[in-house]
């Protein structure tokens, strides 16, 4: 009978990693590390190979961090087993490794790994009462070059989970992008196609870009900003350099593409002599096509004037949904004060009353009021005033005085057309 022999990995052995996992696979116990991360510590860090007659029948591959040593593959092949491969391969590979001086060489199972007699044999120790979490970095090292180039950045956790009210806003997201980008293998089986491009529309000041973060927070998603106003001092000209900028989008994994103000670049086309941003505009609707075509994507140009917008820019086949973002309701008014107000008082607040005096007032007008109640508030307590003795903070008369003397954005024509619009141009 042949004897198998233990060697150093080879370039030339990848195949048989390949082979190696695959069959594990098929025996239905799946890695716990990544074919990628096996594949780039075969060639970066430590590996071990069983062969017979040049054919690789085993493979063991461990990685260093500090004192602590990790097993991140072990296979041997089904025809081989039970002929003490495994253990040797370990052996081998902890003897290669012992000059990085080790305090500890661990290993990961999957619960349907059956045999584990090779790392017994070894002297590994089975660990009760642990529990194994892990977590995909969203952006990985190839993209971080691309994602500084373009200004773009990877957003805090929980930017969705921290917009209050604005539940039917919020649900709507959800449903129509979320979940369908989320989960693209469960919209697949239900015949879904996972949107690629959206438009919201409404009054100034309604939380449009805060929704476009949250959306990319959500998916975890890189977020990037294009901002027209810069890329217009580019040698290529604005139309040149939107295009370079799409095309340095296309080295990212997964993204969430922000255009706001996108009326500044979408104009209605026509008029004589042309206008110069028509060649800009015609630039975006040539980009969105091809956009559209690169999965784990999604466009979110937002608007304070739809009507403003270029025709063809908003058809059916450039943007899947048009979706209306409007003033925040009573729910989402009491988040927002509750976020402005300082917490050791805001028990002693009427909220309720500061919620009805703002009906109508967007976001960025309730953080002005707030601001100018602090600040009022601050102010007279510097005077010394003796009603005043002992105060800790603005007090809801402050409140209520700052947003007597507070205009709301919207005005009534424009919440009158913001509806009309919705009835016209929304599309859900």
């Amino acid at each position: 009978m042949a004897h198998f022999r233990i060697r150093d990995f080879h370039p030339d052995d990848i195949d048989g990693i390949l082979h190696l996992w695959e069959e594990m696979r098929a025996s239905r116990t799946e890695p716990v590390y990544g074919l990628s991360e096996v594949l780039a510590s075969c060639q970066q860090d430590h590996a071990i190979v069983a062969v017979l007659d040049d054919v690789v029948i085993g493979a063991a591959v461990g990685r260093a961090a500090h004192a602590q040593g990790w097993i991140v593959f072990l296979s041997t092949a089904i025809t081989h087993q039970q002929q003490g491969v495994g253990g040797k391969m370990l052996a081998a590979l902890e003897k290669r490794m012992a000059p990085l001086g080790l305090s500890k060489l661990s290993v990961l199972l999957p619960e349907s790994a059956l045999r584990v007699d090779a790392f017994s044999q070894q002297g590994f120790i089975a660990k009760k009462n642990l529990r194994y979490f892990e977590r995909q970095i969203p952006v990985q090292p190839n993209e971080i070059d691309a994602l500084n180039e373009l200004g773009g950045r990877i957003l805090p956790r929980g930017l969705w989970d921290s917009i209050g009210g604005m539940q039917r806003e919020k649900d709507l997201l959800e449903r129509r992008l979320v979940l369908p980008l989320a989960q693209p293998d469960l919209a697949e089986r239900f015949g879904v196609v996972p949107p690629s491009a959206v438009v919201l529309f409404g009054p100034p000041g309604t939380g449009k870009t805060t929704f476009a973060r949250a959306i990319s927070s959500r998916l975890e998603w890189s977020f990037v900003e294009v901002f027209p106003s810069r890329l217009a001092t580019n040698p290529a000209g604005l139309a040149g350099a939107l295009r370079e900028t799409f095309l340095r989008i296309a080295d990212l994994e997964h993204a969430v593409v922000f255009i706001d103000e996108v009326e500044e670049i979408a104009v209605q086309r026509g008029g004589e002599p042309p206008s110069a941003m028509q060649g800009v505009t015609n630039e975006l609707l040539k980009i969105i096509p091809s956009f559209r075509d690169q999965p784990n994507r999604l466009l979110v140009c937002a608007t304070n004037f739809i009507r403003s917008l270029d025709s063809a820019f908003l058809r059916h086949g450039r943007f899947d949904y048009v979706i209306p973002i409007g003033l925040p309701d009573d729910a989402a008014r009491v988040s927002i004060w509750s976020k402005y107000i300082p917490e050791h008082v805001l028990v002693e607040i009427d909220l309720a009353a500061l919620v009805h005096a703002t009906d109508g007032f967007s976001p960025a007008d309730i953080e002005y009021a707030a601001q100018k109640a602090s600040q009022s508030a601050l102010e007279i307590a510097l005077t010394g005033s003796d009603s005043l003795a002992g105060a800790t903070g603005p007090r809801t008369s402050d409140y209520l005085g700052a947003i007597s003397r507070t205009r709301a954005t919207v005005s009534a024509d424009v919440a009158r057309a913001f509806l009309e619009d919705i009835d016209t141009l929304a599309r859900l």
